[in-house]
């Protein structure tokens, strides 16, 4: 898929990401420069502390509209986050200084239909192009998987997400659920394979 940057194995940059972390660590909190220069991958093991970073910071705005049970279901744990990792596909997008600017978890959850949970991305990072790049990469793993649509749910807090979704051909389904007592909308959307597929 064009735009997309995918760095297939993690090993081949950790030796270059470590020199230079080593003389950038110092210099303060990273300002994004461009999408551009943000590699999507797949999420490992040793991103789970990055990942746990990322969605604190970017739904702590929401804390006080969330439950308590329906706050940490979202910020997760480092053993939630494992079961995550174990059940879902994860992708992260990493900055030039190796920090987690942004997330996002996919998986088939029927047949042809897939599922999107916990995107998030860094405040610094949002209205940057990450989440789109996330996105991007998330419909297009459903896509290698056979999925024909892809659905979401989104809490009622989250007013700037909606939007978000439905300029990306997400449609709310008119399916309302509970979210540990908070409202959650599903969005859904027709997949259709990339040329070539």
């Amino acid at each position: 898929m064009a735009g997309l940057s995918f760095c297939p194995d993690k090993s081949d940059t950790q030796a270059a990401v470590h020199v230079r972390n080593s003389w950038l660590s110092a210099s303060g909190p990273e300002m994004p420069i461009s999408e551009g220069n943000v590699i999507v991958r797949r999420a490992g093991d040793a991103d789970v502390p990055g990942i746990l970073h990322c969605l604190a910071a970017a739904f702590e705005p929401y804390r006080a509209s969330y439950t308590p049970a329906g706050y940490l279901d979202t910020v997760l744990t480092a053993q939630t986050l494992q079961l995550r990792l174990a059940s879902m596909q994860i992708f992260v997008a990493v900055s030039p200084r190796n920090q987690i600017a942004g997330t996002i978890a996919c998986s088939r959850i029927d047949a042809g239909e897939g599922h999107l949970r916990g995107m998030a991305v860094l405040p610094e990072w949002q209205s940057t192009g990450v989440a789109e790049r996330l996105l991007q990469a998330a419909e297009a793993e459903l896509v290698t998987q056979h999925c024909t649509c892809v659905t979401l749910d989104t809490t009622e807090p989250l007013q700037r997400a909606m939007p978000f979704y439905e300029r990306h051909g997400y449609r709310r389904s008119g399916k309302i659920s509970d979210f540990f007592g908070m409202r959650l909308h599903e969005y859904v959307k027709e997949l259709r394979p990339t040329s070539g597929e």
